[in-house]
């Protein structure tokens, strides 16, 4: 599948030859089976693009040269040029990848295959599988250590986090964690490992030395009902102080001091927010918000909602363009 000039096509010459790349945004919508890409600066859309059928998880290769998405329904990972949003190439997948990982060298990359109860490794370069991973029931959620060493997936129905070694591609622990663990993110430094659960409505705080948890994170909103608070997305601040915490049909995200796992504030943003990422300097946090269609912008610092974005039908997932 190429990408589809037409309409488009002075938008894609806007990419090639705008502003540079850092802080790009790029949300990919579900529903719509598009990337919306926007200005980290203006907040401004700078064009939508076709990238296949029901499109999730999406990532960026650490050089920016590279852009990953999930098209689920194709069972494909997709890869286009980040600056022209060109398809490049495909790499396989295995069938419904819905979340994906890239180890911190930018090579391999780990994918979870709700469908047939595996984690597929892909090398970027030559397009090969590497290793077929089974895991627990419909795996979704991946993350991997700072070092590269242990990537972890989480499986839904199973319930668990499972540490997989990077280089034997074998499970060496399972963590048994709250209902419908969704995703998996580490601190910069290694030393915490936060798992959250959607039905469970908790986050887990796993010490990755010992593979045990030492915490589990509850959220209370006034006026929200219980069961509308479903943990989705998580990003942590490099400096390890705070925990962003997507919060679903509660329209919130968490805002919870790292250091002390004490939820310290929530942040009304769109409709079913579901994934998080920060920008390159950590000043702005984006939201995806699946069922008002929208990305919001948070301000890192003041923890204040500064604007909302219209982009495609039901974002999913979002990436931002490193420096």
């Amino acid at each position: 599948m190429k990408h589809l000039l037409s309409a488009t096509t002075g938008l894609a010459l806007l990419l090639a030859s705008g502003p540079a790349m850092a802080n790009r945004v790029f949300i990919s919508n579900e529903r719509s089976n598009d990337v919306t890409v926007l200005d980290g600066e203006t907040m401004e859309v700078i064009g939508t693009y076709p990238v296949g059928n029901r499109p999730r998880g999406i990532t960026i290769s650490p050089d920016g040269t590279e852009l990953y998405v999930c098209a689920s329904d194709d069972n494909l990972v997709r890869v286009f040029n980040p600056e022209t949003m060109e398809e490049m190439h495909t790499l396989p997948s295995g069938p419904d990848p819905e979340l994906f990982v890239l180890h911190p060298s930018g090579n391999p990359l780990f994918i979870a295959n709700e469908d047939d109860n595996i984690v597929t490794v892909v090398d970027v370069k030559t397009r090969e599988v590497l290793a077929e991973v089974p895991v627990g029931v419909e795996p979704e959620g991946m993350g991997v250590s700072p070092d590269g060493k242990v990537v972890i997936n989480t499986s839904e129905t199973t319930n668990m986090a499972h540490f997989i070694d990077t280089e034997t591609f074998e499970i060496t622990a399972n963590v048994l964690v709250d209902s419908r663990p969704r995703f998996a993110q580490f601190t910069a430094d290694g030393s915490k490992l936060y798992v959250t659960s959607e039905i469970g409505g908790t986050v887990s705080v796993i010490d990755p030395a010992t593979q045990t948890i030492t915490k589990k994170i509850s959220f209370e909103i006034p006026g929200v009902l219980p069961e509308a608070i479903q943990p989705v997305g998580a990003r942590v601040t490099s400096d390890g102080k705070k925990l962003y915490v997507a919060l679903g049909p509660a329209n919130r995200v968490a805002v919870v001091d790292a250091e002390t796992d004490e939820v310290i504030d929530y942040l009304l943003v769109g409709q079913r927010v579901w994934q998080l990422a920060f920008n390159p300097d950590e000043t702005r946090l984006y939201t995806t918000n699946g069922n008002s269609n929208d990305v919001s912008i948070i301000d890192v610092e003041t923890d204040e909602v500064l604007r909302s974005v219209q982009v495609g039908q039901q974002p999913w997932g979002v990436v931002v363009a490193p420096n």
